[in-house]
């Protein structure tokens, strides 16, 4: 899906939080999730020598430590291809199937979009 076609300024925010949090941490790559009641999740890729999460899963993860019962969309950004299975596997866990999985270039160009 190119970046035009994400036109809700809800969506656009997750695109500019992963962003920000990926250049902060200098990390492969930053995700950001948005909550049941509209509350924004961000996180980074964690490469700890005992410890590896991808920035889905932190992103996830907080969302479910601060009470949220569902996910309405996710946006992961970094130099990949296309979105992990771990990454929609995370996502159906919390939402089942259906939630809206953007995936965006370093610039925060939109280059697909995958439901959980």
């Amino acid at each position: 899906m190119p970046a035009d076609q994400l036109t809700d300024p809800e969506d656009l925010k997750l695109v500019t939080l992963a962003r920000s949090t990926r250049a902060r941490t200098r990390a492969p790559e930053g995700a950001c999730v948005r909550d049941q009641d509209g509350r924004t999740y961000a996180g980074a890729t964690v490469a700890l020598p005992t410890l590896r999460l991808s920035a889905v899963q932190v992103a996830v993860a907080m969302a479910v430590t601060s009470g949220a019962r569902s996910l309405e969309a996710v946006v992961v950004l970094g130099d990949v291809a296309a979105v992990a299975e771990a990454d929609l596997s995370v996502v159906r866990d919390l939402s089942g199937a259906g939630v809206p999985v953007h995936l965006a270039a370093g610039d925060g160009t939109v280059v697909a979009s995958v439901e959980s």
